[in-house]
C-alpha cells in the first residue's frame, strides 16, 4: 500500500471520528447559547458602527453606502434599457 493510500485511510478514519464528536459538541446548548448571544452582540455593534460611519460620511458631504447602492441601481437600469434599445435597433436594421 502506498503512503498516499495509508494517509487517505488514516485521514478518513480521523475525519469520521472528529466530525461525529464535533457535531455533538456544536449542537450542545452550552455552545449554542453563548455563540448566539455573541453573534447577536456582534451584529448590533456592526449595525451601530455602520450607522455612525454613514452619518460621518454624510456630514462630510460624501455619498454613503446607501447612496452608492442607489446610484449603482440606477446605472444598472439605464444600462439594461440601453441594451434593450440596441437589440431593437439591431432587429430593425
Amino acid at each position: 500500500m502506498s503512503p498516499w493510500e495509508l494517509y487517505k485511510k488514516w485521514f478518513g478514519a480521523w475525519e469520521g471520528a472528529t466530525a461525529k464528536y464535533l457535531e455533538q459538541w456544536l449542537r450542545s446548548p452550552l455552545v449554542l447559547e453563548p455563540a448566539g448571544a455573541w453573534l447577536s452582540a456582534l451584529m448590533r455593534s456592526k449595525a451601530g458602527f455602520d450607522q455612525t460611519m454613514a452619518a460621518f460620511w454624510g456630514a462630510l458631504g460624501l455619498p454613503t453606502k446607501r447612496d452608492q447602492e442607489r446610484a449603482m441601481h440606477a446605472l444598472n437600469q439605464l444600462q439594461s434599457r440601453l441594451a434593450d434599445l440596441e437589440e431593437r435597433l439591431d432587429g430593425r436594421g
